[in-house]
């Protein structure tokens, strides 16, 4: 009887090392898939409450000179700064709401000629980019985006629509 069972587990001794074998790079590749979808919700999370602190309080009035190439540039080198990751990129634009065609509430025309959109939109580019294990391909997307908008008023503080 001991022969008997000494066979049946020789015959099958190396089937649990090949269905590891199969199981580990599946499991690599999802464990790498979640690890930077919750990143990406983290940095997207930081970066909403940011973008509209940032808009806010350097949009409405930056240091120095008071025009929009200043402003952009000041809110997003305070997001950036709060965001503090090699793996994001940040890019703001603004835009004058009267003509951008918008309409406040069915008014034809603008409520406030000084309202302006900031546009922030952020870039995160996965880890790793790519690779292959045993045949299983890990290939992320080349970025990931998200876009925060904020509408103001540049010229009267604390006016945020």
């Amino acid at each position: 009887m001991t022969a008997k069972r000494r066979g049946w587990c020789q015959k099958e001794s190396g089937q649990m090392i090949v269905e590891l074998a199969a199981l580990v790079p599946v499991v690599v590749v999802v464990s790498l898939t979640i690890f930077n979808l919750m990143r990406f919700i983290e940095v997207c999370a930081v970066f909403d409450r940011v973008a509209l602190d940032a808009v806010v309080s350097q949009g409405v009035a930056p240091s120095g000179e008071q025009t929009e190439i200043v402003a952009v540039g000041t809110v997003r080198s305070c997001i950036e700064d709060a965001l503090s990751s090699s793996r994001c990129s940040v890019s703001v634009s603004v835009r004058d709401v009267s003509t951008c065609g918008r309409h406040t509430r069915g008014l034809t025309f603008p409520v406030s000629p000084l309202l302006t959109d900031f546009v922030c939109t952020l870039t995160y580019r996965p880890w790793p980019s790519a690779f292959v294990i045993a045949g299983v391909v890990y290939d992320s997307p080349l970025a990931l985006t998200h876009t925060r908008s904020i509408v103001i008023d540049r010229f009267r503080p604390g006016v945020v629509v």
